[in-house]
């Protein structure tokens, strides 16, 4: 993690301390809002589902909007970090006709897998029933937690992280990042230029699929877990598992990287037959973490994609060694600046509809519209079509269009 990051990151937890101190001395002369219990998005087969959630403070946060101001977007932003969670509260989790008692940790936060009696029925999401306790003569707060569960048409699965490889978020620029994260809201931030078409024909698949998951990997803190589902269905993203993390401006980034890689490493164990494709961005830590996955599961990977976001020549040439790695392992790494490139080459394997390409690069040229937001005429496009660095040969010699 480079200097800024850890710099944004201090700012953001002195910013969410100053903002508790605030809210406290209001609620001291008030009651406290009550606390809930909030369900995440799981997965999980038909025998077995993993329940996500967590128990904290009511905020009672109003939906984004595009015409909220840069201070009411800053207050919404202060109140989910400053929310209070509930430490080792109890909370019932029931789903066909299976019921468990989860124990929050000490952040509040809820996970177990809970085996059922019976298979599901074959849907693609379940509603998981939970049930806080509240106490003295206060009725229960109730709510749901979703969970995935693949159905048998699905070819593969997509692992992809969020923060500049879905959803700009300006990581290689501190005072950029720092902006997005405090004063803009799900409604104003914006996805890489085509990436949600590119998103919906995985999800779709080649010819004869269908229902392919995605899952949601990001390093952000699960206080920003409503900002993100909200992004993803304003900008018609495939609905799937959002799992992100504790906040812990302590953790170093080693723990970070191993963090990242155990969700995947669960995913994959969960579906031992299901091959992946995993996407994400050059800024980070993706194609490190990536190429470590395919060397522990050689078979499993059917490809890496990296957005291209770092101009730094000298991390060029670690990813490109990485993505050498990564074909001697027997899988490919594309990495490229330009959402139509990955999209010609899952094309050209099967992995999406070849028709699906017309759409994704309509929506890109709209996307890049001159005024940086979506517009109804396609604008002029802002990138090329040729990938920084590339480990296929298909993709070097221009067989893709």
């Amino acid at each position: 993690m480079s200097d800024w990051q850890r710099e944004l990151r201090e700012i953001t937890g002195a910013l969410g301390s100053r903002a508790r101190r605030l809210f406290g001395a209001i609620e001291r002369a008030v009651d406290r809002d009550p606390y809930h219990a909030v369900g995440y998005r799981g997965y999980g087969t038909r025998e077995r589902v993993l329940v996500l959630g967590r128990v904290v403070q009511n905020e009672r946060i109003a939906p984004a909007d595009p015409a909220h101001s840069d201070w009411r977007n800053l207050v919404a932003m202060l109140r989910r970090l400053e929310a209070d969670p509930l430490p080792f509260a109890r909370v019932r989790a029931q789903l066909n006709g299976a019921t468990r008692e989860l124990e929050a940790d000490d952040e509040g936060f809820l996970r177990g897998w809970l085996e059922l009696p019976a298979p599901l029925p074959t849907a693609r999401w379940h509603e998981v029933g939970l049930e806080l306790p509240y106490p003295s003569t206060a009725a229960p707060t109730r709510t749901i937690a979703h969970v995935l569960t693949p159905p048998s048409s699905a070819a593969f699965g997509v692992v992809s992280d969020m923060d500049d490889t879905v959803l700009q978020s300006e990581v290689t620029n501190f005072l950029r990042a720092a902006r997005m994260l405090l004063l803009e809201n799900a409604r104003t931030r914006l996805p890489f230029s085509g990436v949600a078409a590119f998103y919906r024909a995985l999800e779709n698949g080649g010819v004869g699929q269908a229902g392919n998951p995605i899952f949601y990997v990001s390093s952000s803190p699960w206080n920003l877990y409503d900002v993100i589902a909200d992004f993803l269905e304003a900008q018609v993203i495939p609905t799937g598992p959002l799992l992100l993390r504790d906040w812990d401006l302590g953790s170093s980034l080693a723990r970070h990287r191993e963090h990242k890689a155990e969700l995947i490493r669960d995913i994959l164990e969960t579906f031992p037959t299901l091959p992946f494709i995993l996407v994400g961005d050059s800024s980070q830590e993706d194609p490190k973490i990536y190429s470590a996955i395919v060397r522990e599961h050689p078979t499993r990977i059917l490809a890496i994609y990296i957005r291209n976001v770092a101009s730094n020549p000298g991390r060029a040439a670690a990813v490109q060694r990485l993505a050498d790695e990564v074909r001697a392992a027997g899988s490919t790494m594309v990495v490229a600046d330009d959402t139509l490139t990955v999209a010609r080459h899952a094309a050209a394997h099967g992995w999406i509809n070849p028709a699906a390409l017309a759409e994704i690069g309509s929506e890109k040229r709209a996307d890049e519209g001159t005024s940086g937001e979506k517009v109804e005429t396609p604008g002029v496009e802002q990138t090329d079509a040729t990938p920084t660095v590339v480990v296929d040969d298909e993709v070097r010699r221009g067989d893709l269009e």
